[in-house]
């Protein structure tokens, strides 16, 4: 039987992180085999340069990875801010693993069940 590494990641260590930084240290732990489950999840900009740098990245080595977040929170949103379509809202808990080895199979406001296969 294989092992699988599941990094449970708290908000200050990621909110203690520039971007760039951020973004890195997620690659770099999942190109080492590794499943993070993110407390609080990433911001919108972050998120898109993760799938950015990730998909720079995908060889025969690197599948890329695969994502899964609840849906945000809106409760921290303004009034003002959903007229201005500012979004204050922020994920609550970010599942992040090899696409090779982690495949969701159902998400719902509460729950993000997914299989995790070894190699």
């Amino acid at each position: 039987m294989s092992e699988i590494q599941l990094d449970l990641v708290s908000d200050a260590k990621l909110s203690g992180m520039g971007s760039t930084e951020k973004v890195r240290y997620i690659i770099d732990e999942v190109r080492k085999g590794k499943i993070l489950v993110l407390e609080k999840g990433l911001n919108p900009l972050d998120e898109a340069k993760l799938i950015e740098m990730t998909m720079s990245e995908i060889h025969d080595d690197f599948y890329g990875l695969e994502i899964e977040s609840y849906p945000r929170d809106e409760s921290g949103t303004t009034f003002l801010g959903k007229l201005l379509k500012k979004d204050t809202g922020r994920q609550k808990l970010t599942v992040i693993g090899p696409a090779n080895q982690l495949k969701t199979l159902r998400k719902d406001n509460s729950l993000i069940s997914t299989l995790v296969s070894t190699k």
